[in-house]
C-alpha cells in the first residue's frame, strides 16, 4: 500500500470528528485500491456504532421500564462501546499515518 493510500485511510478512521458517515463511503467508491476499501468499510462501520448504540440503549429503557440497575449497567457498556469505538479510531488513524 503506498504512502497517498495510507493517507487516504487514516483520514477515514480520523474522519470521525469532521465526516463521520460521509467520507469513508464516498472514498469506498471512489477508490480501486482494494486495501483502502477494506478500510473505508472498518472505519464507516466503526462510526456507526455509536449512533446506533445510543438510540438502541435508549430505546430498550424506555420501553421495558428497566430497573435502576439495568439502567446504570446499559449507561455504562453504551459508553464504554462509544469511547472505546472512538479509541479504536484514533488509533487505527494514527497508526497508518505513521506507516506512510
Amino acid at each position: 500500500m503506498g504512502k497517498n493510500s495510507k493517507l487516504i485511510s487514516a483520514i477515514c478512521y480520523l474522519s470521525l470528528f469532521f465526516a463521520p458517515f460521509l467520507l469513508p463511503l464516498v472514498v469506498y467508491f471512489i477508490v480501486d485500491e482494494e486495501e483502502v476499501k477494506r478500510h473505508a468499510a472498518a472505519s464507516f462501520i466503526s462510526h456507526l456504532i455509536p449512533a446506533i448504540v445510543a438510540p438502541v440503549f435508549a430505546i430498550g429503557l424506555v420501553f421495558f421500564n428497566a430497573s435502576l440497575p439495568w439502567l446504570i449497567a446499559s449507561i455504562i457498556v453504551g459508553v464504554i462501546l462509544v469511547i472505546g469505538t472512538i479509541i479504536w479510531n484514533i488509533v487505527r488513524g494514527i497508526q497508518l499515518l505513521r506507516e506512510s
